[in-house]
């Protein structure tokens, strides 16, 4: 398949020429009968222990010996064992920001019909500021299924925000020995195309909580501090719907944990501080009593963490990649054994407070699949070991790591190949992009996550493009003006912008005498397939020919209306892509299919079928709401919302 992002600069020629046709689109809590399970080759040892470390946040760690080694919670294999790293030489990013449809000029090679050579459009993205305040910061979010909106929420810790709870809602009671009440709203809904805010009443705290969508398209968000750690919460995906909750869902207390989607459409929590084990959940209503040990987190477990939130991956196998730390294994949800060790990715930490990003890299399926669908993950960024502590008690501000490695884990001889990004960072947020390309924005280049342990903030995202040869993968883009730096968050929109926002490294709302003032303001970024030059050739689904559910397997039409002459198969792509829930850099449950596409048919005027198979299971794609794109060179429709069933 030619790749299609590099033919992005040659589409506004194309205009110039092209038959335009005119087509008319139809459009509460204690823990009693906890159960202890084996996993991993082995028991955890008791119930719940109690926090053994404070929030960084909150209350300062002991200080210790400098340059202590890794390891408390069992015998941490060296870091430098069983490496296996290719490293790729370093390369320049960033262009002079160049004007709308300015692009270098090379002259056209056609085949088949078909614009097959040339460099990309140097159109470098642009920012524009989307809300002035969200009421809450946005420390959480993802996009809601069909009303497409996006939810915010914060931690009700601080009982303040900048907005209040609706009239007619009741103010929370918090205290009952006082009677203190919480008046305002630290939830709020987000109409994606007015700005217009719903605020929600949240009782629990929610404080670095962790989230996904059930099949139905209802988040459901778990864990968080204090009276929340224990808490599964459910919104439904409606304009009125609030939120229901249930204070002692979860076995054991869920904090800095991460939630993911299981090919059944279930979820797994793994991991949080204190928390060296994971559990299930169980549908709403039920209380989980039952988890299960892990010694990926007890061995990774450094001074300073450094394992929490930890990245998880749903294979194309069914089975689950979990990377904490700078180490990573393929476990069984089935039988909760781990099938697999993989090479370790030295250098750093990845996890909080080290916080890299990471993506599973876009999927490719056919209409005939291999029996093994390969699937590449990708980490990018992070800190030195020690990076929290010399931050915290030493105010030394060390430069965050400026790699990015990625690994086919579905390879007979799995190794990490690593090459260097434009600069360094930690605190990043990765986006997988309706194109297959990937965006990391947001964070800083020196320090660590944590209250006001990072300097000096990456503004500018960088454009990671998956099938570039290595080494020349990497695009600096164009700068905002705002520092996103800890507890910023960025989330993929329908019309193929990027919603970035967030950024509160405060204790509470502070805006005057602080570094980095609470942030409050919401961006919208236009990657560069939203080059103003590209318009009229962006490809657009007709919604009334174009199925709203499937079934795994299934073959489906894409109507597609779209500007251009020759259109051909290998220059289209019919994606899907998963809502993700965002926090502390971690980009839960994000999900890009490039479906097997059996034939791309003219019908008349500007519209074209396209005839695409259905992914084959819920191993590829749990069930639930996509999503569904249709891209042509490189640029994206508006998506519309499908559902697999």
């Amino acid at each position: 398949m030619i790749d299609s992002r590099r033919l992005l600069w040659k589409l506004s020629l194309i205009v110039l020429v092209a038959a335009v046709s005119k087509a008319v689109f139809a459009e509460p809590s204690s823990i009693s009968g906890l159960k202890n399970c084996s996993a991993d080759d082995a028991s955890l040892a008791g119930a719940e222990v109690g926090n053994r470390r404070e929030a960084a946040e909150l209350k300062p760690k002991p200080q210790r010996e400098e340059g202590k080694g890794p390891g408390k919670g069992g015998a941490m294999k060296p870091e430098k064992k069983k490496t296996n790293i290719v490293e790729i030489p370093e390369t320049k990013g960033g262009d002079v920001p160049l004007q709308p449809g300015d692009y270098m000029v090379k002259a056209l090679e056609v085949k088949d019909g078909a614009l097959v050579e040339g460099p990309e459009t140097k159109w470098p993205g642009k920012w524009e500021l989307f809300l002035k305040s969200s009421g809450v910061s946005a420390m959480h979010a993802i996009l809601m299924p069909v009303i497409n909106k996006v939810q915010f929420y914060d931690a009700t810790i601080w009982r303040i925000s900048e907005i209040k709870l609706p009239q007619g809602v009741p103010c929370h009671l918090y205290n009952h020995k006082t009677n203190a009440v919480d008046c305002f709203a630290h939830s709020v809904q987000v109409d994606i195309k007015t700005g217009n805010l719903r605020p929600l009443l949240l009782t629990t705290d929610t404080w670095c909580s962790s989230g996904g969508l059930t099949v139905n398209g209802t988040l459901v968000s778990t864990g968080g501090y204090q009276g929340g750690a224990n808490t599964a919460r459910y919104l439904a995906s409606c304009d009125n719907c609030g939120w229901v909750e249930y204070p002692k869902a979860l076995a054991v207390r869920r904090w800095y944990s991460t939630q993911a989607t299981l090919p059944d459409g279930n979820f797994i929590v793994v991991g949080g501080r204190d928390a060296l084990n994971y559990e299930y959940i169980l549908p709403e209503g039920m209380n989980n009593k039952k988890i299960y040990d892990s010694q990926l987190l007890k061995q990774t477990d450094d001074p300073e963490e450094n394992n929490l939130y930890p990245f998880v991956w749903l294979n194309t196998d069914g089975n689950l990649f979990i990377f904490a730390n700078y180490r990573s294994i393929l476990l069984s949800p089935k039988t909760n054994k781990v099938i697999k060790e993989f090479p370790q990715l030295p250098g750093g930490t990845r996890n909080y407070p080290g916080s890299a990003s990471s993506a599973l890299l876009p999927i490719r399926l056919y209409v005939e699949n291999p029996p093994v669908i390969p699937a590449d993950v990708l980490v990018c960024g992070g800190a030195r070991r020690d990076a929290f502590y010399r931050a915290q008690y030493k105010k030394i501000f060390e430069a965050a790591l400026n790699d990015c490695a990625r690994m086919d884990i579905n390879s007979a001889n799995p190794e990490w190949r690593t090459e260097i990004m434009p600069m360094p960072r930690v605190m990043s947020d990765t986006v997988i992009l309706p194109n297959g390309e990937v965006l990391i924005v947001n964070g800083a280049r020196r320090g660590s996550s944590g209250w006001n342990l990072a300097k000096e903030p990456n503004y500018s995202p960088i454009l990671y493009t998956p099938d570039k040869p290595l080494g020349s993968r990497f695009k600096e883009l164009a700068a905002t003006t705002i520092p996103r730096m800890y507890h910023s968050i960025a989330v993929a929109l329908p019309d193929g912008k990027v919603l970035v926002g967030g950024s509160n490294t405060n204790d509470g709302y502070q805006y005057k005498n602080v570094e980095y003032p609470t942030e409050l303001r919401i961006e919208k970024f236009s990657p560069p397939y939203l080059d103003p030059a590209l318009v009229n050739v962006r490809p657009k689904i007709v919604t009334s020919a174009t199925p709203k559910q499937i079934n795994y397997g299934q073959m489906f039409n894409v109507r597609v209306g779209l500007n251009l002459p020759n259109v051909v198969k290998e220059n289209m792509m019919i994606t899907m892509l998963a809502p993700s829930f965002t926090t502390h850099s971690v980009s839960m449950n994000m999900r890009l299919l490039l479906l097997g596409i059996a034939d791309v048919k003219y019908l008349r005027g500007n519209l074209h079928q396209v005839h695409v198979a259905a992914p084959t299971s819920g191993n590829v794609a749990p069930p639930g709401y996509y999503l569904l794109f249709a891209v042509y060179n490189g640029v994206p429709s508006v998506g519309e919302w499908i559902q697999i069933v």
